[in-house]
């Protein structure tokens, strides 16, 4: 419904707003597969909530992400004012993470109506995904009073000829500090005293926005604001660095950046202080000087949905999985001479048009799906597995190219199979099915992300990213050796090979392997802020198939041939039972660097 205006008293937003009724702002509305972005929105005055109908309200309790028609949803934490408190401002926030409050996104006026309605100035948030949430609950119009700050002081004196080695150290419930007293106190030759301070819920005043940065991140104030002073001391330089210790106060993201910072006048500045130690508990800040310290962490803020790079995206995988199931087919269809060990081109084209085909699915029904954290977690799992296998695949091809391409000289020769077919079938699943059994064990939890991927805290992403690894290093030296090897083989070539295909469709051949194999994979970890590495790797690792068909099929002369004379039967209306004599004329599939015999 389009927003309509309200119009009474126009001296009164209770009587003049704008109708917003987006069903799709409901706090019910989890995962939707639309993410909708109120930063887009041209905001203007006052504001009432509608979902279908019935009147809403901005939560005033943390809303579970992914709510609300987006990543982001957005929620005050200040509560609703009565009727009697008129316009106030409240603070907004977004929860993301593990962070009800994550993003703060600019204030807003609220004001409660006669009636039991609330109306809202609003504003376009800090960024996207992030939008203003609704819900349809009954909620008080009680008076919602600032926590009052409270101060926590430690004092602590000593003499000039003190005979502590040191002094105890001070505490507070969120903070300590080790200082040393004793060494000041005799550069002064007098008695000298410390005071140690914690204002509790002073961060809420002393935001971490103040915390002026060149990069543009999300800043979390991660403990209490606290203060040492040396009160009536001459001469207050520190005879060694002061170290605090603050308590965490909110959950800690491994992935963010701590800063330890001190006020100065209107902002929060990191000079002279830097982290001595952290874990996800405490914090330990060493810093040159006294002041009014805090910490904070920043972290990146969640990329933004690019709608072409996602359309280019669907269309790569879609036309990969076209050419996958066509170059299955070709494999099934035709036959082939008996020394060419096709299993692993099957079997990696099997792996990964599964894989596509089930992360595809997966994606376009997500907001079904994640809410079920079980069957997420199972798709992640085999997701991990049918990836991991088609690398394992890879391997096997890579191994067994190799070996062809050595024994290029003998091509005259009886050929037949390196391995077995069921021992490879052996190692492509089993040394996959191992790796994801193993990493389940030691870290169930580590499946079903937002995205029913792999998680990757804990390092658990390295699960998959290892074998990886190691496979794409190995296959890259593989390439180089069977390029090395083809091209020498090529040039000592006798009358008796004087039947291959020619060198440059070979070479070209080879080359293609290089995609067919896997190594192109090594762009994605190139592709940090590089748009156009992220759009190479997007096209060259979903078109696998692509190559496979092309290379296997496309450029050897008898899968042509009996291609051709299998469409001249089909145009000519040839019986089913002619047909089929027809296909078992097609041996030709044989190994891309193999002509007639």
């Amino acid at each position: 419904m389009a927003p309509s205006l309200h119009k009474a008293n126009l001296s009164d937003p209770c009587y003049n707003y704008t109708v917003l009724n987006n069903p799709w702002r409901s706090i019910n509305n989890t995962y939707d597969s639309v993410r909708r972005c109120d930063q887009s929105v041209s905001w203007s005055g006052w504001y009432r909530l509608f979902i279908n109908g019935t009147s809403a309200h901005i939560p005033d309790t943390c809303v579970a992400k992914f709510s609300c028609g987006t990543n982001i949803p957005l929620w005050i934490p200040d509560g609703h004012p009565t009727v009697e408190d008129g316009v106030v401002t409240r603070d907004v926030c977004g929860h993301w993470g593990n962070y009800c409050c994550l993003f703060g996104s600019f204030p807003i006026k609220v004001k409660a109506c006669p009636g039991n309605y609330y109306v809202y100035e609003l504003v376009s948030p800090t960024g996207c995904y992030l939008a203003y949430c609704a819900d349809t609950g009954s909620i008080n119009t009680t008076a919602v009073t600032p926590a009052p700050i409270s101060t926590e002081v430690e004092v602590f004196m000593v003499g000039p000829n003190v005979t502590l080695d040191k002094i105890p150290r001070l505490e507070t419930t969120n903070s300590s500090v080790d200082i040393d007293l004793i060494g000041i106190a005799k550069n002064n030759n007098e008695t000298t005293a410390v005071a140690f301070m914690s204002y509790n819920t002073m961060e809420n005043l002393l935001k971490p926005d103040f915390f002026n940065t060149s990069n543009d991140t999300i800043k979390t104030m991660m403990s209490t604001v606290i203060s040492a002073t040396l009160p009536k001391t001459t001469n207050t330089k520190l005879t060694k660095p002061v170290n605090f210790t603050l308590k965490h106060i909110r959950e800690f993201d491994p992935n963010g950046s701590l800063s330890c910072v001190y006020w100065n006048i209107s902002e929060w500045i990191v000079d002279g202080c830097s982290v001595l130690e952290t874990n996800s508990s405490y914090t330990v800040c060493s810093c040159v000087h006294l002041s009014t310290f805090a910490l904070i962490m920043q972290t990146s803020r969640p990329p933004e949905s690019d709608s072409k790079l996602e359309l280019l995206n669907l269309v790569c995988v879609i036309v990969g999985l076209v050419f996958f199931s066509l170059a299955l087919l070709t494999f099934a269809l035709c036959q082939w001479s008996p020394g060419v060990n096709n299993v692993a081109r099957i079997n990696i084209c099997m792996s990964l048009l599964l894989a596509h085909l089930l992360f595809l699915l997966t994606q376009q029904f997500l907001s079904l799906i994640r809410p079920h954290q079980v069957l997420c977690a199972v798709i992640s799992g085999v997701l991990h597995f049918l990836f991991l296998s088609g690398f394992v695949w890879m391997f096997i091809e890579a191994v067994l190219l190799f070996i062809c391409v050595k024994n290029l000289s003998q091509i005259s020769s009886k050929k037949r199979e390196v391995l077995s077919s069921g021992f490879l079938c052996v190692i492509g699943y089993t040394v996959a099915l191992v790796v994801v059994g193993v990493s389940a064990v030691l870290v169930p939890e580590g499946y079903g992300s937002k995205d029913c991927w792999i998680k990757m805290d804990k390092g658990f992403i390295w699960g998959f990213l290892g074998p990886v690894c190691v496979i794409l290093a190995l296959n890259m030296i593989l390439f180089i050796c069977i390029t090395i090897s083809l091209n020498s083989t090529l040039k000592n070539l006798n009358a008796e090979v004087s039947q291959m295909k020619q060198t440059k469709i070979m070479t070209f051949k080879t080359l293609a392997q290089f995609v067919v194999l896997g190594c192109s994979w090594i762009l994605g970890f190139f592709t940090n802020g590089s748009k156009e590495l992220e759009i190479l790797f997007l096209i060259l690792n979903s078109q696998q198939g692509t190559f496979i068909f092309l290379v296997y099929c496309v450029l050897n002369i008898e899968v042509r041939q009996q291609y051709q004379k299998f469409f001249r039967c089909l145009c000519c209306g040839l019986k089913p039972n002619n047909i089929k004599s027809v296909q078992k004329k097609c041996w030709g599939l044989q190994h891309p660097y193999a002509g007639n015999e």
